[in-house]
């Protein structure tokens, strides 16, 4: 309800109730219009969607030494060359990642417990247990395909 009231200097003064409503009426229309603005700048969804929740890198795996048996991992577990474990320089403790020996095709799947490696173009140092089953024992060094989730 719109009132108007003439007070003694002959101007009108508009109720308060008008007020409110045309500066809601106003906030909600650039509200609206900013939702709409920025949504339509949002990266759409595609079908590929379990795809984009993974990572690939590719580089060289190494495997541990002997020596490393029954030593502490950077997350405080013991190193046990019988775990499908493995060392990455920055994925969270227990991310879970996939290793693709890139010259067999051989796949295994380790948790990282560990940092390293820290040698150039290095990307992880399996466990032996990880290494033998991509058969990667003999050769020491492969090229290798790593996959695991977005980190969050």
């Amino acid at each position: 309800m719109l009132l108007i009231k003439q007070n003694g200097t002959g101007l009108a003064e508009i109720g308060q109730n008008y007020i409110i409503t045309m500066f809601s009426r106003v906030s909600l229309t650039l509200l609206l219009f900013s939702f709409l603005l920025i949504s339509s700048c949002a990266p759409r969804a595609t079908s590929t969607a379990s795809k984009s929740r993974m990572v690939t890198q590719s580089g060289k795996a190494s495997y541990y030494a002997n020596k490393f048996q029954g030593r502490k991992t950077a997350n405080g577990e013991i190193y046990s060359h019988n775990k499908l474990t493995a060392a990455h320089r920055t994925l969270p403790f227990g991310t879970q990642v996939k290793v693709t020996n890139l010259k067999n095709g051989k796949t295994v799947t380790v948790r990282i417990n560990d940092r390293g490696p820290f040698v150039k173009g290095r990307v992880i140092d399996l466990s032996r247990s990880a290494a033998r089953k991509i058969d990667m024992i003999r050769d020491g060094v492969v090229n290798v395909e790593i996959a695991y989730p977005r980190p969050r």
